[in-house]
């Protein structure tokens, strides 16, 4: 946990909170990657893509955000829009490797001359794990289609590796960021550094480490989420057999030690774990209920047949009074590594489009 100097520039980074303009996304399209769960992906995909649009049912309309969906090529286009049928959404043809946006995608952030802007790093695959055509040029490709001024940062940083308060405090884990498979010759002063230059970052909070079999080497975005201004949301184990139950105390323990870039004391709240979910080979999954997504009018959880599912979901409910908490099946997308939060990014409303 380090204090930074002053930003080395003005921009600044929007909580999720914030408003959208649109919510970019990737059609689930790749059979080899998928398998046997490209169906029921897609499915889950279309309930997702449903909630965060949120479609005005005398209209069609959006009354959550437009979405922006990528696809391979035409005829990937047409099976979109037939899963996709009566729910509003602009589709991009544009070569990408797998549906995870938040790690392949540009992040949005706003210039101090009040102008939207993009952030690329590099990208390397998940530290060289899962190196797929076409991933490296998406944050670039949608960058360039809306016409915006892009910063470079030759740093291996995924946006599910860093959560951002919108007032200066950024959570991460060293796990992730400072791993030999990322960035091997990079300190967490020089890292720190880089955050401040592209996010106007004032204070980074380090956890250790993430969820058990996690194929992105411990993302923040499914252990610790801020939900508003100095309050962060992490879970805890509620069954004996819960595969992450030490680091879950773990994380809580670091949090709870935490003060935020204004100063403040982290109010630290604990909703349940999944517990121990499994796939068809009794795998232990890395599933995790701090993987929504906060939209305009919902927050979008993920669930995975567990008897902790709804308990979550009230629990969230509660800290987005003025947005509709909805829980949806997240399992299949869950058997490619990530869940709801994993495959959006969220692109911020000029305050005319608001």
């Amino acid at each position: 946990m380090t204090i930074l100097s002053a930003p080395a520039t003005h921009d600044r980074m929007p909580a999720e909170w914030e408003p959208h303009a649109a919510c970019w996304l990737a059609f689930p399209s790749h059979e080899k990657e998928w398998g046997e769960y490209l169906s029921a992906a897609r499915a889950e995909f279309v309930q997702l893509c449903r909630a965060i649009a949120d479609p005005d049912p005398r209209t069609g309309k959006p009354r959550g955000e437009r979405l922006e969906i990528l696809v391979l090529d035409e005829a990937g286009k047409t099976t979109a829009e037939a899963w996709l049928d009566g729910i509003p959404a602009r589709f991009h043809l544009m070569p990408f490797g797998d549906i995870w946006l938040r790690d392949i995608g540009p992040i949005f952030r706003w210039k101090s001359a009040g102008k939207l802007a993009t952030i690329r790093f590099n990208f390397n695959g998940w530290g060289g794990k899962y190196i797929m055509p076409g991933d490296e040029k998406v944050a670039q490709g949608i960058s360039d289609r809306l016409g915006l001024c892009s910063d470079y940062f030759p740093e291996v940083i995924e946006g599910g590796g860093i959560e951002i308060d919108g007032e200066g405090t950024c959570l991460t884990t060293r796990q992730c960021l400072l791993n030999s498979n990322r960035n091997p010759d990079r300190s967490p002063a020089q890292l720190e550094a880089v955050l401040r230059s592209a996010f106007g970052i004032k204070k980074v909070l380090w956890i250790e480490r993430g969820l058990l079999n996690d194929h992105t080497d411990g993302h923040i975005d499914t252990i610790a989420r801020f939900v508003a201004p100095g309050v962060v949301l992490c879970m805890e184990p509620r069954n004996a057999d819960d595969p992450n139950a030490e680091i879950l105390a773990e994380i809580a323990r670091d949090l709870s030690t935490f003060t935020d870039a204004k100063g403040r004391h982290l109010r630290v709240i604990r909703i349940p774990s999944p517990g121990k979910i499994v796939d068809d080979r009794g795998e232990i999954m890395p599933a995790s209920y701090v993987n929504f997504y906060i939209g305009n009018r919902t927050v979008v959880v993920p669930t995975y047949g567990s008897e902790w599912d709804e308990s979550a979901v009230e629990a969230i409910a509660k800290l987005f009074p003025t947005r509709r908490a909805i829980g949806l099946s997240a399992k299949a997308i869950l058997t490619g590594g990530g869940a709801f939060h994993c495959i959006t990014q969220q692109h911020p409303a000029f305050p005319a489009e608001i």
